[in-house]
């Protein structure tokens, strides 16, 4: 998966970008990235040359911007999905679309023939009804829905309580004490959609991939632990692989691989 790439050029937020909170991490990093033209001439060769299916992962602030930022990425064999983002907590625009199922489903509607490519919509957990949005996209045509992003939040600085540490003022929380945030919102997603689930949220193990699974996700996605150990997505597979051994099935109770494909 990659990092969210727009249309324009983005220098991100200023430093510092990180803030590392109780059982967790606050990041105020604001998507900075090449631009579209940059990303396909700088960041895709090298990316494709990993052994895995790629992912690419968009941003736009309106239907215009994501129509094109879809297109392009269609027209590139190297990429084997989209991931939308419309949940970037640090980034007005992404969240209002994400927050708001008719919104959301109004733009997936105008852009949704854009690629042929499978399209899974990262959903905002700063929403009243993650669930509704998720139902919202599923109707207009994505394949899979991701959850969860990172919850917003605040560091004040040590010094000066009352000025924020990150240089974007505000940011989002992710690590372990999302977890139990994630495992309700993807129990309730998986609950209210027929389209597969990829859950997130402070996984660190392969017993809490595990219980992604049981609450409902086809496919568990690691991020922050990544930080601490740049080798976690591999360490929490084998667990998740001995778990299964060990009980004699499947942790998530699916008895085929899942399928994102239209």
């Amino acid at each position: 998966m990659s990092k969210t790439i727009t249309l324009e050029p983005r220098a991100g937020n200023p430093p510092p970008r990180l803030y590392e909170a109780p059982a967790g991490l606050i990041n105020s990093i604001g998507l900075p990235n090449k631009g579209l033209h940059g990303y396909l001439e700088h960041d895709l060769p090298e990316l494709a040359r990993l052994p895995v299916p790629l992912i690419t992962n968009v941003m736009g602030s309106t239907a215009d911007d994501i129509a094109a930022l879809l297109e392009a990425v269609d027209a590139r064999p190297e990429v084997a999905a989209v991931e939308l983002n419309v949940s970037c907590p640090n980034v007005k625009t992404g969240l209002d679309i994400g927050a708001d199922p008719r919104e959301l489903g109004a733009v997936l509607a105008r852009v949704r023939a854009r690629t042929a490519k499978p399209l899974i919509v990262k959903l905002t957990p700063n929403a009243a009804d993650p669930a509704a949005a998720a139902q919202a996209a599923e109707a207009a045509g994505a394949d899979a829905v991701s959850l969860i992003n990172t919850l917003r939040a605040y560091a004040p600085h040590a010094r000066a309580p009352a000025r924020a540490w990150l240089g974007g003022g505000t940011g989002g929380l992710s690590g372990p004490a999302v977890r139990a945030v994630a495992l309700a919102q993807v129990r309730a997603v998986a609950q209210r959609v027929a389209i597969p689930v990829v859950g997130m949220g402070g996984v660190q193990t392969g017993r809490h991939a595990a219980q992604l699974i049981a609450a409902g996700a086809t496919l568990v996605a690691v991020g922050t632990e990544s930080f601490r150990d740049p080798a976690a997505g591999e360490r929490i597979r084998a667990a998740l692989d001995d778990l299964s051994a060990k009980s004699g099935q499947n942790v998530g109770g699916h008895e085929s691989e899942p399928r994102m494909s239209r």
